[in-house]
């Protein structure tokens, strides 16, 4: 579906005329969305500063366990004469004047604090993944399908005006038959942050522990699996990879490389890349067709034309053979404008609540990326072939 034609999306979420006249009554008086903040590491952090400089929202609440972080994310409220701070984000979804909430934490702790938002009636703006693991997912799914509240999945790139230009390019025509997907993300570094009490090494560093986090595959992958899952109009039916632990020796749990390949239907096959031993190239994006390629860096894209495929027949190596002449299209940068992804993404949450719209990255779209990182995390422990579950993958 392109973004044009987009009115609603399958996300679960029913909306009806009734919902729509009463939801503004629901906000504040002066129709500024009041915004709840769960979580105030560096991710939540850096979405305070968005927040603070969009029009329509206004920070009062924000949540943390950890003391020194609660106290860095209200400081950087604008305005927090009024504002409300938690370490209980439960105390937080108590406050009946926050409309909607954003969450910022730990992989592991996205079900729970969702379905919780949920029932406080709070609209939800749910970090990727959307869950850890199948069941996990499945909670959130099965509770907005009992809600009448925006939620929205944060997989930023399903807002960036970029990617929807390309989504749009590829319907049209632009690339033919997409026939592969390579995708990578890579980093030179260990992904540690700093900790000023060795007892918080596994609050703080929760993304190197399977306790808390999937690891790769879930904070960086899952943007680009959600995006396959985009342009594809499907979900992985297979998926077969490898990960291990092999660079950092640090005491890490999750993976420190790891591949993954995803079969989708008539035998498409999309491969992601996550080093942190090499940055080569970055984050990259190759969507490959029979009539051109498509290469997506972080800000920009490249269109690659194919070109004309000619047989020459004659000896090769004193066998009859053939040799050939390849007269490969020359890549042409495309100019489309945009702004950043993470911005995009929180005024597409703001304008959704505005005007009772179900976002274009809903809780299916969230559910289709968290059930395929799980398929990948269960295919690298095993070395087995995994196959999407439909008895357990809930949509």
């Amino acid at each position: 579906m392109k973004r044009k034609d987009f009115i609603r999306n399958s996300s679960g979420i029913l909306l009806g005329s009734i919902i729509s006249t009463n939801l503004m009554a629901n906000l504040n008086p002066s129709s500024t969305i009041n915004m709840g903040v769960i979580g105030t590491g560096g991710r939540g952090k850096g979405i305070i500063k968005l927040l603070n400089n969009l029009p329509g929202i206004n920070v009062i609440a924000v949540c943390d366990t950890l003391s020194f972080r609660l106290k860095e994310g209200f400081d950087l409220i604008r305005n927090n004469k009024n504002s409300k701070r938690y370490k209980d984000y439960r105390k937080l979804l108590d406050n009946k004047n926050v409309d909607g909430v954003i969450i910022s934490t730990p992989l592991n702790t996205h079900d729970k604090i969702a379905v919780d938002a949920l029932d406080a009636d709070k609209h939800v703006y749910c970090e990727k993944t959307l869950a850890k693991g199948a069941a996990a997912t499945t909670r959130i799914v099965n509770k907005c399908k009992n809600s009448n509240k925006i939620f929205q999945t944060g997989h930023q790139y399903h807002s960036s005006r970029l990617y929807t230009k390309l989504v749009d390019m590829i319907e049209d025509g632009k690339v033919g038959k997409i026939t592969s997907i390579e995708a990578q993300w890579n980093r030179n570094g260990n992904w540690r942050k700093p900790v000023p009490d060795p007892t918080l090494e596994r609050q703080i560093n929760w993304r190197m522990y399977r306790e808390y986090s999937f690891g790769l595959l879930a904070e960086l992958s899952s943007h680009q699996i959600d995006f396959a899952n985009w342009i594809i109009k499907a979900n992985p039916q297979k998926a077969l990879g490898m990960g291990g632990v092999n660079y950092w020796k640090d005491g890490r749990e999750t993976y420190d490389n790891i591949k993954v390949i995803y079969e989708y239907p008539e035998g498409l096959k999309a491969t992601f890349t996550c080093l942190t031993s090499n940055a080569k190239d970055d984050y990259k994006i190759m969507v490959m067709g029979d009539k051109g390629t498509l290469t997506i860096f972080n800000n920009a894209a490249w269109f690659y034309p194919e070109g004309e495929y000619k047989p020459e027949y004659g000896e090769v190596d004193g066998v009859s053979g053939a040799t050939t002449n390849w007269s490969e299209g020359k890549g042409t940068p495309l100019d489309i404008k945009h702004l950043d992804p993470t911005k995009q993404a929180l005024i597409d949450f703001r304008d959704s609540i505005i005007n009772n719209m179900a976002p274009l990255s809903g809780v299916t779209t969230g559910a289709k990326a968290a059930y395929a990182v799980d398929m990948g995390i269960k295919a690298m422990d095993t070395g087995q072939m995994i196959h999407w579950d439909n008895t357990n993958y809930i949509l």
